[in-house]
């Protein structure tokens, strides 16, 4: 029985990560299905990426737009 409930975190685990928005990849559609982030946010975002590659997820809130607030609501949801 744990060995089954192991399974199962793990593969939640590892869905969440490849469902999540890549910030040096992600289209104007993908970007902009995030909560809070409408397509001019989306556009910023892939404005800045083309100056600046993502190092870490943390450095999307140097994009106008993305304060702490809002990047502690999508933050489960990107990756680099």
């Amino acid at each position: 029985m744990q060995n089954k409930f192991l399974v199962f975190v793990v593969g939640m685990l590892v869905s969440i990560h490849l469902f999540a928005v890549d910030l040096n990849t992600a289209s104007l559609k993908e970007l902009s299905s995030l909560k809070g982030i409408g397509s001019s946010t989306a556009q910023k975002i892939i404005k800045y990426r083309s100056e600046h590659k993502f190092s870490s997820v943390e450095e999307l809130m140097k994009v106008k737009g993305i304060g702490q607030k809002k990047f502690e609501m999508i933050k489960k949801d990107l990756s680099i």
